[in-house]
């Protein structure tokens, strides 16, 4: 007689057991790495117009620069590349990052999918609030970036004078903007890691209120390291804004009542 097969035991009080927790895992896993993959092909599609819009802070600076590749009177310096090989990696660089921030949204998602199951009903509304909360933020971070590369551009590019052409490799460009972008993505998401501290209870306002002058100073150094181009100008517009978000993140401690 055949056997019967064993389906895998339930917990005794109705929760996932190990296996079925690895094998919602995977599931959520595949599904961003599809996600990716999908958002990945069509911005290898829309490739042009992507580098198109990267590069415009670069040819703006160098714009009326007729020393350089592609510069005029009236246009900027253009991107170059070193080897025959580059234009396929810088195609294939575009595309995977900004498929990948494409995919954000989805992969959010899936976290959230993946995490839900273990929460309690009032902890499921923190939740929410935190994803939805990381979402704008870190979209906030890229949008403020994105303001910032022009002016650390121009800075980056007459640091070292006038004895220096301006011929710049589109490899290198794009990965100063993405680790740019990534930065202050990243940074962005500070109000909530204090937030979720205070939740837990390992901080709360009163400690923050007394550390202020430190929190300064280490916000301007976290600043001064993580930004990849290393000038002033990305470190002012990063640093300000997270100081303003920890006295926000102090306000919305004390309506806790934290």
């Amino acid at each position: 007689m055949a056997k019967d097969k064993k389906k895998p035991k339930k917990a005794p009080d109705g929760r996932m057991t190990l296996l079925e927790h690895l094998a919602e895992l995977r599931k959520r896993i595949i599904y961003m790495a599809i996600a990716v993959v999908v958002c990945g092909i069509v911005m290898f599609l829309l490739y042009n117009r992507l580098l198109h819009f990267l590069s415009g802070p670069y040819e703006h600076v160098t714009k009326g620069n007729t020393t350089c590749p592609g510069g005029s009177k009236t246009t900027g310096c253009k991107l170059i590349v070193t080897g025959p090989l580059e234009p396929l990696v810088v195609r294939m660089k575009v595309a995977g990052y900004a498929g990948l921030a494409a995919a954000i949204p989805i992969i959010f998602w899936q976290i959230w999918r993946f995490v839900t199951p273990g929460l309690h009903k009032h902890e499921r509304r923190y939740g929410i609030a935190f994803l939805i909360s990381g979402f704008v933020l870190f979209a906030l971070g890229c949008v403020v970036a994105w303001f910032t590369v022009e002016k650390a551009l121009d800075f980056l590019l007459k640091i070292g004078g006038n004895q220096l052409g301006t011929y710049i490799s589109a490899d290198k460009y794009l990965t100063l903007v993405f680790l740019l972008l990534a930065a202050f993505g990243i940074a962005f998401e500070f109000p909530l890691l204090l937030i979720f501290l205070m939740l837990i209870r390992v901080v709360n306002t009163t400690q923050l209120r007394k550390s202020r002058r430190w929190m300064a100073v280490g916000i301007t150094a976290f600043a001064a390291i993580i930004t990849p181009s290393q000038d002033p100008f990305s470190l002012l517009f990063m640093a300000i804004p997270m100081y303003i978000f920890y006295e926000i993140a102090i306000i919305i401690g004390r309506i806790m009542k934290r």
